[in-house]
C-alpha cells in the first residue's frame, strides 16, 4: 500500500514538473500578452500541484519525490525547438502543450482506476492533478 502511495505521488511529481518545464519552454517562443498570462496562470497551477505532493510525501517516506530526469528535460525541449522551428504561433504552441497535457491526462486517469486501495489524501491530490489538467486544456483550446 505505501509504495502505491509513493508511486502515485511520484508520477504526479514528475507531472507537474515536466508541466513546467514545458510551459517555461513555450513561454520564451510566446509573442501574444494574453497567452502568456495564461501561460503564467498555468505554471503557477502546476507549482502548487507540486508543492501540495512535496508536504504529502513525508507522510510516506523520508525521501524526496521524483521530478523529471534531465534526459526527460533535454527531450522535452528538444521537441519544443523542433516543432516550433517552422510554425511558433500561439495556435501551435497552445496544440504542443495540450498534447502533452494530454498524456498526463490518460496516465492520470490510469493511475485512478488502478489505484483503488490508495490512501485518501493520495487519492485527493491525483484527481486534483487530473481535474487541474483537464481544465488547462479547456483553457488552451481557445488559443488553436
Amino acid at each position: 500500500m505505501k509504495n502505491e502511495n509513493l508511486n502515485i505521488l511520484d508520477e504526479v511529481n514528475k507531472g507537474a514538473t515536466m508541466g513546467m518545464d514545458a510551459i517555461s519552454y513555450v513561454s520564451e517562443k510566446a509573442s501574444d500578452c494574453k497567452f502568456k498570462e495564461v501561460l503564467d496562470v498555468e505554471y503557477n497551477k502546476y507549482k502548487e500541484i507540486s508543492k501540495k505532493v512535496n508536504n504529502l510525501y513525508s507522510n510516506y517516506s523520508d525521501k524526496e519525490p521524483h521530478e523529471t530526469n534531465t534526459m526527460n528535460k533535454m527531450m522535452t525541449w528538444y521537441g519544443i525547438q523542433m516543432k516550433t522551428m517552422t510554425d511558433n504561433t500561439t495556435s501551435k504552441l497552445s496544440e504542443l502543450l495540450m498534447q502533452g497535457t494530454n498524456m498526463g491526462i490518460i496516465e492520470g486517469r490510469r493511475l485512478i482506476n488502478q489505484n483503488d486501495d490508495a490512501a485518501q489524501d493520495v487519492k485527493d491530490i491525483l484527481h486534483e492533478f487530473v481535474t487541474m489538467q483537464e481544465d488547462s486544456v479547456e483553457t488552451l483550446k481557445k488559443y488553436l
